[in-house]
């Protein structure tokens, strides 16, 4: 009995379009770091990380030649300039591969979550292992350099408690004293901190690298955004006594020689807005002081603003590729109607 064919739903079609994307992508800027780095104990996590993006790229051909899915254009060779000198220190290529980890990590999760199919479970389950085990190689480098970020301690409870008053919650009358910062609330605002910083290196790397001011004015806007928002988090950890996040040097050479298409950098910075507006989301519903939950509403639409925009410009160049999606099917029908 021959077997039925299980087709791939809208959400699996959706994020195999945006994992070949993503993983086109990281291919360009990890062949590129591979190329300058020196350090040898960074040097194996970012191979390790090239090495994934390029099984993820055989593989996800593998699935669309099989589904006769068209292949997304996406990146290529094409996209980077391997000639360029030196752009990005040994340390700020340990701390990109581990920040992408962490977004990586939250992309899987959520396609295991979306999918059906049990080779496209599969897929993503034992990529999800793979890019955890990325996170966890570099997160280990960086703690043995002494560079790991790590967030702030404070006393860990000795009893339980519940909250027996209302304003536990409230935060936006100036005429009253906020409560401390809880656990959960100084995790996002220090994790915000931490990615914010690692969006301006690369906004700074991007802008003195493009050749068109149209893109470099809008790397030096998106600068500007995170780190009024790295001030804006770090002015409410400070408030509460807590230490805003040590960082290492991330350093970011003076080469502007053009390293990376406009194409690739403007799609990374809409990858990372994009990343950066469920962080928010996360934090504003994690958040129980309500001015907290207001601040990342705010600076959501901040974002939003900056991704729109980015968008428009992308479109102007024929630079955003289009997902997948289905036929408007009012509009068949009228053309229809006008071809009988």
């Amino acid at each position: 009995m021959e077997e039925k064919k299980i087709y791939l739903t809208s959400a699996e079609i959706g994020c195999l379009w945006t994992a070949y994307m993503n993983d086109s992508m990281s291919k360009c800027i990890l062949d590129y770091m591979l190329k300058h780095l020196k350090d040898p104990e960074i040097q194996p996590a970012v191979q390790f990380a090239y090495d994934l993006s390029v099984s993820h790229l055989d593989q996800l051909l593998a699935i669309f030649e099989q589904e006769q899915y068209a292949i997304p254009q996406a990146f290529t060779e094409q996209d980077v300039n391997m000639e360029a000198p030196w752009l990005f220190s040994d340390v700020f290529c340990l701390t990109y591969v581990n920040h992408m980890a962490k977004v990586g990590m939250l992309s899987y999760s959520g396609f295991v979550a979306m999918s059906a199919r049990e080779d496209i479970r599969n897929y993503y389950t034992k990529g999800l292992i793979d890019i955890s085990t990325l996170y966890n190689q570099t997160t280990e480098i960086a703690i043995s350099k002494g560079i790991h970020a790590r967030h702030p301690y404070i006393e860990v409870p000795k009893k339980t408690d519940y909250v027996d008053n209302k304003e536990y919650l409230s935060g936006l009358n100036p005429f009253k004293n906020k409560r401390p910062l809880n656990a959960v609330e100084i995790s996002h605002l220090y994790m915000n901190v931490l990615t914010n910083t690692m969006g301006v290196r690369l906004c700074i790397s991007f802008a003195q690298t493009s050749p068109s001011k149209e893109i470099q004015d809008y790397m030096l806007r998106g600068k500007d955004i995170s780190n009024k928002h790295i001030q804006v988090f770090s002015d409410i950890l400070l408030e509460n006594d807590i230490p805003t996040p040590q960082l290492p040097d991330v350093s970011v050479s003076n080469s502007t020689t053009q390293t990376f298409s406009d194409k690739l950098m403007m799609f990374h910075m809409s990858f990372l807005s994009a990343a950066g507006t469920g962080n928010y989301a996360t934090a504003a519903a994690a958040s129980q002081r309500s001015d907290l939950a207001l601040n990342y509403e705010r600076l959501s639409l901040e974002i939003a603003q900056y991704a729109k925009t980015g968008a428009d410009i992308m479109v102007k160049h024929a630079w955003l590729e289009q997902p997948p999606g289905t036929k408007d099917r009012e509009k068949l029908a009228r053309k229809k109607g006008q071809d009988e």
